[in-house]
């Protein structure tokens, strides 16, 4: 069994994988690190491999670095994954997006696949039908935009995302909220609509730690994957095994 540590801006993911297969989840958020060990005790894994896009407490890096079988650190551009990726500076790129990118080509391979994932940020990442990583776009995540409206201006709210859109907002709260969650909708619609008219055997991923329950009118291309980081990020551990 693979233990996977998928460690984003705002929470960890424990992932256990029995071969590709998804066996169970867990979610810590910061000073939970003790949940690790515990996570352990029920599983019996061969190795592990970590991945963060935060500076980690050394605590919690010590932590992961004692469990009692192999763990490999994911670098991007530095640890060998099994697409091509065509980065300009790859050691820059966030691991999720460049792990992300390497479950879609092994779910979909000989295929065209765009993959957003909502979370603190946006991420628009393609990866070609040849099997390489071109690269993407990062945008604010809803999050970042709805504290933004509160900390860059005078007397608007900050605004929870749980709630009522209607079309046009009818008080504060309704024309942050709406304006912020179909500002989302309107820029995802808007890339897929853009690389359908280029790939026309387009496959979408959504993914990411932010749900916001977007129905689509048009039927696009979009498949919801939870776990497409970790599914990744355990590729990239069986593509390494031998050099562990």
């Amino acid at each position: 069994m693979n233990l996977i540590i998928d460690i984003g801006n705002t929470c960890a993911k424990l992932v256990c994988f029995d071969g590709d297969e998804v066996i169970e989840e867990q979610r810590i958020d910061k000073g939970e690190y003790g949940l690790l060990p515990k996570f352990c005790k029920k599983y019996q894994f061969d190795r592990g491999i970590y991945s963060t896009v935060v500076d980690i407490p050394q605590e919690f890096k010590e932590m992961i670095l004692k469990l009692p079988f192999p763990m490999l650190e994911f670098l991007s551009g530095i640890t060998p994954v099994p697409i091509v990726n065509k980065y300009r500076t790859p050691k820059t790129l966030g691991s999720d997006r460049l792990a992300a990118a390497v479950a879609a080509e092994w779910l979909q391979p000989g295929r065209n696949v765009l993959i957003i994932d909502v979370g603190t940020c946006i991420t628009y990442d393609y990866v070609n039908a040849a099997g390489e990583y071109k690269g993407g776009n990062i945008s604010p995540g809803p999050t970042i935009r709805f504290r933004a409206l509160n900390q860059f201006t005078g007397r608007l709210p900050f605004v929870d995302r749980e709630g009522v859109t209607p079309p046009f907002g009818n008080t504060t709260i309704t024309a942050i909220r709406s304006g912020v969650i179909r500002g989302v909708k309107y820029e995802i619609e808007g890339y897929v609509r853009r690389f359908l008219e280029k790939y026309p055997d387009l496959y979408v991923y959504l993914t990411g730690g932010v749900h916001l329950g977007m129905r689509f009118k048009e039927k696009f291309p979009i498949f919801a994957d939870d776990f497409l980081v970790p599914r990744g990020l355990n590729r990239i551990l069986q593509y390494n095994e031998k050099n562990m």
